[in-house]
């Protein structure tokens, strides 16, 4: 194993993955482990879903589709972010009547 890299122990739906991982990320796997392991048992308990793979890929997909909405949302909110800056920026160059704005 490579020195720069840990080995972590998690554990997932009651079986144990050995995984590395750079030490000052172990933390964040752990957390993700974790999570992983609350939205697997969430879909097992459901009943929904039968097979070990199967409740993993639908794991996989709703964390993706989390993700994915997470991004939307920042998005959205970083152009109205630049938007509303723009609006301040043109308002304070009026403000000082040289007409000049910044660049954004």
């Amino acid at each position: 194993m490579n020195e720069d890299l840990t080995r972590v122990t998690v554990r997932i739906l009651d079986k144990e993955y050995q995984v590395a991982c750079p030490e000052d990320e172990r933390q964040a796997l752990q957390e993700s482990a974790e999570l992983l392991n609350s939205k697997m048992r969430e879909i097992r308990a459901s009943g929904k879903v039968v097979g070990l793979d199967r409740i993993a890929v639908m794991a996989a997909l709703n964390l993706s589709h989390e993700v994915l909405q997470t991004q939307l949302s920042a998005s959205e909110a970083d152009r109205h972010l630049l938007g509303r800056l723009r609006t301040l920026n043109d308002r304070l160059a009026g403000a000082i009547g040289g007409g000049q704005s910044l660049a954004f």
